[in-house]
């Protein structure tokens, strides 16, 4: 008989959720500390764990079952505890480097996108060539926001700085002092009208930028909010989730994709929406990578 760990993502059974031996590492990151509209992302992983438990965990394009490779759901990161900025990142990099230098695919849940500095930074101590394929409505391009430089604002700036290549899609927000920044340094975000005009066209001059290992940043409102509301900065006119599908498939089946994250879900009570299709996401990106290249446990 299975034994169904409480709180485990997909309900993976206990044998397929063991560290040492899981492809996959659901990791909670629920921090929120600079957010500045809709509060409440730090309830984020819980909500995603707790709906992917009422999603199917057979794959209908990959033919067989999610967990077959190993999940395994870590322990939460930051805890309840308050954390500074600073603090926060270093406790983020010290959870995810061991799981990246063992070579698990991390797929992280946040919490706000300030979180992906450190993730990344984690990720590239083992994959050092990474790019980064970056969902938003946001360029998060700012130099500091709130007199706070990890602030969620400024993720993908961060990122710039430490000389991460990107491309971002679904972006329709930005400062004029990001739009300077986007022309002065040849970042060209795609717009979700590019994306609805040629998907096909799209799909490919995002795979073009992106090298042989890549990062998934996933914002959950580079989605439209009719399709993810609970986010703490909603922006009208945002990608549709089969748009989403067909970017992510492509990267997952076509490059290695070593680690991800989904942020910026923030549950509103009464409307399970969010929650629902950020844990489908998590398991597409699951489906899709499986699909492409097998890893331990797979097929066993």
């Amino acid at each position: 008989m299975r034994s169904w760990p409480e709180n485990a993502f997909l309900e993976t059974p206990a044998e397929r959720g063991r560290l040492a031996t899981a492809r996959y590492v659901i990791l909670p990151v629920g921090y929120e500390g600079t957010t500045c509209y809709g509060q409440g992302t730090r309830h984020g992983p819980d909500a995603i764990i707790e709906a992917s438990t009422q999603i199917e965990d057979f794959d209908e394009q990959l033919h067989d079952l999610l967990w077959r490779a190993g999940i395994h759901t870590h322990p939460h990161v930051l805890g309840e505890q308050a954390w500074a900025p600073e603090k926060a990142q270093e406790r983020i990099f010290a959870a995810a480097a061991p799981l990246a230098a063992a070579g698990k695919t991390i797929i992280a849940l946040g919490g706000e996108h300030s979180i992906t500095t450190a993730l990344v930074r984690a990720a590239r101590t083992r994959w050092p060539d990474l790019t980064v394929l970056h969902f938003d409505a946001h360029a998060d391009l700012r130099e500091s926001y709130q007199s706070q430089r990890h602030s969620h604002a400024c993720v993908m700036r961060r990122l710039h700085e430490a000389g991460v290549p990107f491309v971002s899609v679904g972006v329709r927000s930005y400062c004029r002092q990001e739009y300077e920044f986007m022309q002065a340094h040849g970042l060209a975000p795609l717009a979700p009208e590019e994306v609805a005009a040629n998907l096909p066209g799209a799909v490919e001059r995002i795979l073009a930028r992106l090298g042989p290992r890549v990062y998934i940043t996933f914002d959950i409102d580079a989605l439209d909010p009719a399709v993810a509301p609970g986010t703490g900065t909603p922006e009208p006119g945002g990608l549709s989730y089969r748009q989403a599908l067909a970017i992510l498939e492509a990267p997952c089946r076509g490059r290695q994709v070593v680690a991800a994250d989904i942020v910026e879900v923030m549950p509103i009570a009464g409307n399970l929406v969010t929650e629902v299709t950020a844990a489908r996401l998590a398991a597409k990106i699951i489906g899709y990578t499986q699909a492409a290249r097998p890893g331990p446990g797979a097929g066993s």
